[in-house]
């Protein structure tokens, strides 16, 4: 099963690592190769959010996510979102913004000769908003986890208040809100407050509209309970359910996405090489650890990894809204993620192997 899985990963990370040696040499190899680890280290908490609502949906829509959805994480999120930032940034047409991308300026400076900044510099420019955007997100998927009361627990002494606290109605956006004017008010540059609070507030409706479209149309099955944040439990969601599940899973991936393809220029501002090692190689991995949790189904195995996940969202959150006004390394980012998640691993083994000795103690 396994082969049966990652084989298409591995097939299509052997040929991009081929394509990038033809397009570049080895150096072209090396960043693509060095992209795609990069991205699989900061998305495995991606993966796990992913597969415990790709698992609520029916095999169509499965399907839908694992190849409509693959093409628009590595072309749309990798490919086209950093020439569409160029595009609206600079004025410039698209067949400028990718002659841009593909033709930086000698000695990879930030400004060409002219005065003009580069691909790079654009898109580094537009960083407050397009992490105030995912922070906010993030933040809420976060917020609308911790906030909801539900049997399983994991950090119980900290969980537990939370969920008291989530009883008082729409906490999370209050919350949400609050975090916001301290970010763009304090950490933000002064010439980027008002994009940065604008960005932040479509977070929180991007969120609060896609989440909503999904308990609009759940349908849950007899005896079904609500365990989770995010969108409504879906069993096995079809039609209109199906397809706004598909649409959150997709804006989702894409607020974990802005981390990577921001950290990606500190690498290589290429978009050729980005495209590469962040989207075929990076993506495509991560499509097939989603998969594999789901066929395993490693989420109910290992019943505090969700969790782990969700609290590896909200410092990734946290990050991206500090991220506006200082820079964080992404080897920190990606490592935070790993460890929450591992923790998360590590608590479910324990669990396990306490309830399979307590018949025997007994």
């Amino acid at each position: 099963m396994v082969l049966r899985i990652f084989g298409i990963s591995f097939a299509v990370t052997v040929v991009s690592l081929v394509v990038a040696f033809l397009y570049g040499g080895p150096q072209a190899l090396f960043l693509a190769a060095i992209l795609g680890v990069l991205e699989v280290s900061l998305s495995f908490d991606n993966a796990v959010i992913n597969a415990t609502v790709l698992q609520r949906m029916s095999e169509f829509w499965q399907k839908i996510f694992l190849t409509i959805g693959i093409l628009i994480a590595v072309f749309g999120m990798r490919l086209i979102f950093p020439l569409l930032i160029v595009w609206i940034a600079s004025g410039l047409g698209p067949v400028e913004a990718l002659d841009l991308a593909l033709n930086p300026p000698p000695n990879d400076a930030a400004y060409f000769p002219d005065g003009s900044p580069s691909y790079e510099t654009i898109i580094t420019d537009a960083h407050p908003q397009i992490a105030g955007f995912g922070g906010m997100f993030l933040l809420m998927l976060f917020l609308n986890f911790v906030f909801e009361e539900r049997e399983i627990k994991w950090l119980a002494w900290l969980e537990r208040p939370l969920a008291r606290a989530g009883k008082l109605d729409q906490l999370e956006v209050v919350v949400a809100s609050v975090l916001l004017v301290l970010t763009a008010t304090i950490l933000a540059p002064e010439d980027k407050v008002s994009t940065v609070m604008i960005a932040g507030v479509l977070g929180m409706i991007t969120y609060i509209a896609v989440n909503g479209l999904g308990e609009m149309f759940h349908i849950p099955e007899e005896g079904e309970e609500e365990t989770t944040g995010g969108p409504s439990q879906l069993a096995k969601a079809t039609g209109k359910a199906g397809f706004f599940l598909f649409l959150y899973l997709e804006v989702l991936d894409a607020s974990f996405s802005f981390d990577g393809v921001i950290g990606a220029f500190a690498i290589t501002s290429d978009p050729i090489i980005i495209a590469l090692g962040l989207g075929f190689i990076g993506a495509m991995f991560v499509r097939s650890i989603t998969v594999f949790l789901v066929r395993k189904g490693t989420l109910s195995e290992y019943r505090y990894l969700e969790h782990g996940a969700h609290w590896a969202i909200g410092a990734l959150a946290f990050i991206l809204l500090y991220s506006i006004g200082h820079h964080v390394n992404e080897i920190i980012t990606g490592l935070v993620g790993v460890a929450l998640i591992g923790a998360a691993f590590a608590s479910s083994i324990r669990r396990n192997r306490q309830e399979t000795k307590a018949p025997v103690a007994a």
